[in-house]
């Protein structure tokens, strides 16, 4: 697997510091990471692969099929959107599954964070929660740069 951006970040100055733009993130099933700095319909990320399908990484609980990002959405920023095969379109979230695809989408936030620390660019902070397939919510601990799923 490889890591590849499609776009180059983006910064702010804020006092002496500067910042990255949040961007949406799409996680490809070859493994590449895909940043975007500016909401797009689902639809233009489902015309070049069109033998795949969208699924917001907020919206995916065990146990359940996997929910489909609809072509008229557009894409939010600071979210992880994961490119799956069509072949799995009908199936149900398996915990494995789903710690799987946690655990790729942490290594591209940790690696993010590593390329932004070497700028010096403050890494990216995720202080939500996370609710399994469960109900049970999982807090993000103030400082943990890993994604909780």
């Amino acid at each position: 697997m490889g890591i590849c951006a499609s776009s180059q970040y983006s910064m702010k100055k804020v006092g002496t510091l500067r910042w990255p733009h949040p961007t949406t993130k799409i996680i490809h099933p070859d493994g590449k990471l895909q940043e975007l700095r500016q909401p797009v319909k689902a639809s233009l990320i489902l015309s070049q692969n069109p033998s795949c399908f969208l699924c917001n990484s907020e919206l995916m609980y065990i146990n359940s099929p996997l929910p489909r990002v609809p072509g008229d959405e557009l894409l939010q920023l600071d979210q992880i959107y994961f490119l799956l095969p069509l072949s799995k379109s009908e199936a149900t979230l398996s915990l494995q599954e789903l710690c799987s695809l946690a655990i790729k989408a942490s290594e591209y936030i940790s690696l993010l964070n590593r390329a932004y620390s070497s700028q010096k660019i403050s890494p990216f902070s995720y202080k939500r929660s996370c609710q399994v397939g469960t109900g049970l919510k999982y807090p993000v601990r103030s400082g943990n740069r890993n994604v909780v799923f």
